[in-house]
């Protein structure tokens, strides 16, 4: 049960920005659970597609590994599974006992937990309670306002049309306001820059962990602290610096235009590879610089369905403040280069040479 009692910050150092952000999965998972609970009631739904649906909600995160969303793309490339593919890990554990113990069928949980089916809309997807849960309490525990949504109004409008879970007619600003509130954490808070270097320190150390022989099934069952402490002992360079708070700095911190496309397109190998050539052109270990590349800017609530004039649309069909939002996301977005603050300048030098940027 780690991945529902330990930390709820996918960016493992959110701590180091926003101190007071000690919350747990656990009481995520509870909240979770409560919007299900009360969007199962306003959309009334009840027996036992409603167990199901609120079973899913209080599991939907025992698929993380260790830091959530940090290692997901670690464990994913190892394994090819995401962290919302939960079926296996359910008959691997204790869990498929339990929910059979209270008539609860595992697969249609998982299936569930995956978005899978018009209920399953409720747990994974633009209007889900996962999201709805997560922006008010990050916002809350890190002190920042900005995703202090409504999620009562948001719940009481939920619909379902077609099959396909909507927001009632009206409601083209509430869905704004979850648009805007997830946009605005995301650059203030999730994607923090200090963040964003000690989760790349982070990332690099767990697949040099997994390089150095220990199992990605056992690395994926993996309590928070027992990541840190397998860190501290096997990677000192990388997991060592994180605990400490002795992180990399930004030798280089570009923005979209400034960056080849081609690069915007790079995949976690080509980091590396150009990570390695940066370190070998300024003349340092191979180890001693990180390349972060994020997914090009994207906007997954944009595509939240909403009712105008009786009819069922996408927000960005709806709403001229999208185009608003997806020209910030892009303003926003930065290639990072790391490494140690007394390699700063010739490692900005060998990153300009080697990605071709300006």
């Amino acid at each position: 049960m780690n991945a529902i009692k330990d930390s709820v910050h996918d960016w493992i150092p959110l701590g180091l920005v926003y101190p007071s952000a000690s919350h747990t999965r656990f009481e995520h998972s509870l909240g979770v659970y409560h919007l299900a609970r009360e969007a199962l009631r306003f959309l009334d739904v009840d027996g036992d597609r409603a167990d199901h649906v609120r079973a899913a909600a209080l599991l939907h995160d025992v698929g993380h590994g260790p830091y959530g969303h940090q290692t997901e793309e670690v464990i994913r490339r190892r394994t090819g599974r995401d962290h919302d593919d939960i079926g296996e890990l359910l008959y691997e554990t204790e869990l498929a006992g339990v929910l059979e113990s209270h008539d609860l069928d595992p697969d249609r949980v998982a299936a569930l937990v995956a978005g899978e089916g018009e209920l399953g809309q409720l747990v994974s997807g633009e209007l889900d309670v996962d999201r709805m849960d997560y922006l008010v309490r990050d916002a809350h525990h890190t002190g920042v306002p900005y995703g202090t949504i409504d999620p009562g109004r948001l719940l009481r409008a939920l619909r379902y049309r077609d099959g396909r879970l909507v927001l009632a007619a009206g409601n083209v600003p509430t869905a704004e306001s979850l648009l805007l509130a997830r946009a605005l954490m995301d650059g203030t808070v999730y994607r923090h820059h200090v963040s964003r270097v000690a989760g790349a320190m982070l990332e690099r150390a767990c697949e040099r962990l997994l390089d150095g022989g220990v199992a990605v099934e056992r690395f994926r069952r993996m309590a928070d602290h027992d990541l840190l402490v397998a860190l501290r002992a096997e990677v000192p360079d990388l997991g060592g610096r994180v605990e400490r708070r002795d992180l990399y700095k930004r030798a280089v911190w570009a923005g979209l235009g400034d960056v080849p496309e081609g690069v915007t397109r790079m995949d976690r190998t080509d980091e590396r590879a150009a990570a390695r050539e940066i370190a070998a052109a300024a003349g340092l270990d191979r180890e001693s610089v990180l390349v972060d590349i994020p997914r090009r800017p994207t906007l997954k609530e944009s595509r939240t369905r909403v009712v105008v004039d009786g009819v069922v649309q996408r927000l960005e069909e709806a709403s001229a403040m999208v185009g608003a939002f997806r020209r910030a996301r892009r303003a926003r977005w930065r290639l990072g280069v790391y490494c140690p603050a007394s390699d700063v300048e010739p490692v900005a030098a060998a990153a300009e040479d080697v990605l071709g940027l300006p």
